[in-house]
């Protein structure tokens, strides 16, 4: 490096401004090895405190995709698109959005992620189906973005290098909440991905990482610049995340929600359904050049008449997935060991506290602690109201799964049942899209 890490350690610790060139030549050199990470570290928390420019981030994002691959989609007949979600309870709009948009002529490669904490990713999802290999080459992710116009795989290591040694370390050393260091995370490898449009979805509220609605504006006002400064299109909402989403937390669970929301069965979700239709919307929109409404109504139609399942069930079986034999296995739960909750009272659900639901569901296996733990694909909590519906005593308002820890099932229970709050009246309607 020709300017020694030390400098830029004081000068950032300052709060001064790092010249491009510095930034990009600390990356290089960190990707290389010839940055230890205590230096990194340190490098990580004056950010974290100091904060940085919008040019400062965007090149801390750019080097930090240049550290590795970057994928190509010229060859394809389709412009590219893709959604990213900051992560919320009940969270599997992915699993919709993407095949969604896909199969309204947008080609979607999807790099996903593996959960670390409460619930699950979706890959994490995706894997509950026997057979799904959410750990595809990257020659192998073009061949079924190529073939079916949609692929949802994990990083590999030929993308943003650089993003996962660093973000191993901010996971260590207190450093995670830093929008600079969120945005240069999450758009590196959007960027390497190669999708020409980028959307957003930045949850706000108890079950989100953006608590605040400050903290989430800024947040999607950030990726969108970044995503726009590297010359991509861009658009973001922030969604409210203080009840979970749709009717299913955990990862079969939810896997199952998402292909009943795609094959229209069931008690469809509302607020699930409202938001994929808004975020492949955007993608279409953005895209293609449609205007909004007719982009709605495009992805409204293909939700209706089975096309947007059929590129889920084309996705899942070119990556090994065996769906017929998933569907068959998980209806009502699967085999999974289960217990009703019960309420006795009358009344209207007011709110269901999503933090509270997601610590359930952790607690009977959903998530992991550390990354190296095991996830119970069956383990979670199936909401049998919303937002809003009467209730009368007796009635269950949900189910909870486990096979790993079916002991814990009549705690886990007990625990859930303080999410619920009730009122005599009907409670206002939920906000979904906040900004």
């Amino acid at each position: 490096m020709e300017t020694p890490i030390k400098i830029l350690l004081d000068r950032k610790r300052e709060g001064r401004e790092l010249a491009v060139s510095e930034i990009r030549a600390l990356i290089a050199a960190y990707t290389k090895g010839e940055v230890p990470d205590y230096q990194m570290a340190a490098f990580a928390m004056a950010v974290c405190c100091r904060g940085m420019t919008a040019q400062e981030t965007l090149a801390l994002t750019e080097s930090m995709r240049d550290s590795g691959s970057c994928l190509d989609w010229s060859d394809l007949l389709r412009p590219t698109a893709d959604k990213h979600s900051t992560g919320g309870v009940g969270d599997k709009l992915s699993l919709i959005i993407q095949p969604l948009a896909a199969s309204c002529g947008v080609a979607v490669p999807s790099l996903t992620g593996r959960g670390l904490g409460l619930t699950g990713g979706t890959a994490d999802k995706l894997e509950s189906i026997p057979g799904y290999n959410a750990s595809l080459s990257l020659a192998d992710f073009k061949r079924v973005v190529a073939d079916c116009g949609c692929s949802m795989t994990v990083q590999t290591a030929e993308i943003a290098p650089a993003d996962k040694k660093l973000y191993a370390l901010r996971d260590v050393t207190g450093t995670v909440p830093s929008i600079p260091l969120i945005v240069a995370s999450i758009l590196s490898k959007k960027l390497a991905e190669g999708a020409g449009t980028l959307v957003f979805d930045v949850k706000c509220g108890k079950g989100a990482f953006m608590q605040t609605p400050d903290q989430a504006q800024a947040l999607a006002e950030a990726l969108v610049n970044g995503a726009k400064g590297a010359g991509r299109k861009a658009a973001a909402l922030v969604t409210a995340m203080d009840e979970p989403l749709g009717f299913a937390v955990g990862n079969a669970l939810e896997v199952k929600e998402a292909i009943d929301v795609l094959k229209g069965e069931g008690r469809q979700p509302e607020d699930v359904v409202s938001l994929s239709v808004e975020f492949a919307a955007l993608m279409l929109s953005l895209a293609k050049g449609f205007d909004l409404e007719t982009s709605r109504a495009r992805c409204r139609e293909n939700l209706a008449n089975g096309k947007a399942y059929a590129v889920f069930a084309e996705m899942v079986r070119l990556q090994g997935g065996d769906l017929a034999r998933f569907e068959a296995e998980n209806r009502d739960g699967g085999d999974a060991p289960s217990l009703e909750l019960k309420v006795e009272r009358a009344g209207y659900v007011a709110s269901i506290d999503a933090q509270q639901v997601a610590r359930v569901a952790f607690a009977l296996g959903a998530g992991r602690a550390k990354t190296d733990d095991a996830i119970d694909p069956a383990a979670g909590v199936r909401l049998a109201v919303t937002h809003g519906d009467a209730v009368s005593p007796g009635q269950p308002v949900a189910k909870l799964f486990a096979r790993t820890k079916s002991a814990g099932l009549e705690a886990a229970a007990a625990d859930l049942a303080a999410a619920f709050s009730f009122t005599a009246e009907p409670p206002p309607p939920r906000r979904l899209v906040l900004a």
